[in-house]
């Protein structure tokens, strides 16, 4: 503050004495030629005051304000090239055009400052989903194998229990781990798509074929709606809408009830699209937790969804996979009535 005060006392200072040296030196030529013109002169002598004053102030503060500002505009263009485009502040001495300029940039900052702390808190969130994800397989697996060198296998029953339990849990690490390294592929651009055409129904048919065991646990019924064609071809990559339907699919069977069912049905579009829907009744999904069910490791039931197995990134893939597809995924759920997942695909060329 004092720093600013010294800054504006010298340009007063400074104005100040180059108006009281023009102002004296116009006196003295003033009181020279007073008695010869009088009136005519001290009008003219009003004008040229008006003026010389209007000249020297417009100069010196247009001279002080154009420094000021050129400091600024040389911060902003020095955050500019570290954080974005260069010059997206126009260069001016109009104090109301920069004043908005830079209140924009401001808000845009801020927003990116937000964006950033979000990104920053997801981050951490996830770091910390994926030591708890990898930290309970692996201390069971290391429980197990510390019981047997504890003495445990010398009883060729309690050996092969425990050394099934712990190859139980090394198939949950690898799970997790290829899950993990798929949805880093999907978002860096490397897993490329293979797109042919196909018989999405066919494929439907194919992994009901897999998913036949575990729908039976729960006594499950999956089924085609019978209104369908006898084939719908689309254009996509085959093994990976494969894993979005099964992934979809192991999600309806894990939160359905029993003696329930899950659809699949598929209708087309006028852009040359068209929409699958697996549809169940199950428990459903409360609406608070519909924006967050893509993300990474998000589970809606913290307590019981790590005992139905699962990586906890089946979504966060199926999203990717369409996305890569350029394609749209859709939610409906009402809880205690069931769900409803739909994405979009391209029809066969």
């Amino acid at each position: 503050m004092s720093s600013s005060l010294k800054k504006t006392y010298k340009f007063a200072g400074i104005t100040a004495l180059l108006l009281s040296f023009y102002l004296t030196l116009f006196l003295s030529v003033f009181l020279f030629y007073i008695d010869e013109f009088q009136l005519q002169f001290i009008a003219l002598s009003f004008l040229f005051c008006v003026v010389l004053t209007f000249v020297v102030f417009q100069y010196r503060v247009d001279r002080y304000i154009f420094k000021r500002i050129e400091k600024i505009y040389n911060d902003v263009i020095f955050l500019e090239s570290e954080t974005g485009p260069v010059n997206s502040v126009p260069m001016s001495t109009d104090l109301d055009f920069l004043s908005k300029e830079l209140s924009k940039y401001t808000r845009l900052k801020k927003m990116e400052l937000e964006s950033f702390r979000a990104r920053e808190e997801f981050r951490k969130e996830f770091v910390g989903n994926v030591a708890h994800e990898l930290k309970t397989p692996l201390f069971t697996v290391q429980g197990y194998i510390a019981t047997l060198l504890d003495g445990a296998m010398q009883d060729s029953e309690v050996l092969k229990k425990y050394l099934k339990r712990a190859d139980k849990g090394v198939d949950r690490l690898i799970y997790i781990v290829k899950d993990l390294d798929m949805i880093t592929k999907i978002e860096f651009g490397d897993a490329k798509l293979e797109k042919t055409n196909f018989d999405i129904l066919e494929l439907i048919n194919n992994v009901f074929e897999q998913l036949e065991m575990k729908a039976k646990k729960k006594n499950i019924t999956l089924s085609l709606d019978e209104l369908l064609p006898s084939s719908v071809y689309v254009h996509a990559d085959m093994e990976r809408i494969q894993q979005v339907l099964t992934n979809l699919l192991v999600n309806s069977i894990k939160y359905g009830h029993t003696n329930g069912t899950t659809e699949v049905s598929i209708e087309a579009l006028e852009d040359a699209k068209v929409v699958v829907r697996i549809t169940d009744n199950g428990e459903g999904i409360e609406e608070e937790h519909i924006p967050r069910l893509f993300e990474r490791f998000y589970r809606v039931d913290k307590s019981g969804a790590r005992s139905e197995g699962g990586s906890g990134l089946g979504l966060a893939i199926v999203k990717h996979i369409i996305e890569a597809h350029e394609e749209k995924i859709f939610i409906e759920s009402k809880y205690g009535i069931g769900s409803e997942f739909s994405f979009t695909l391209q029809k066969q060329e």
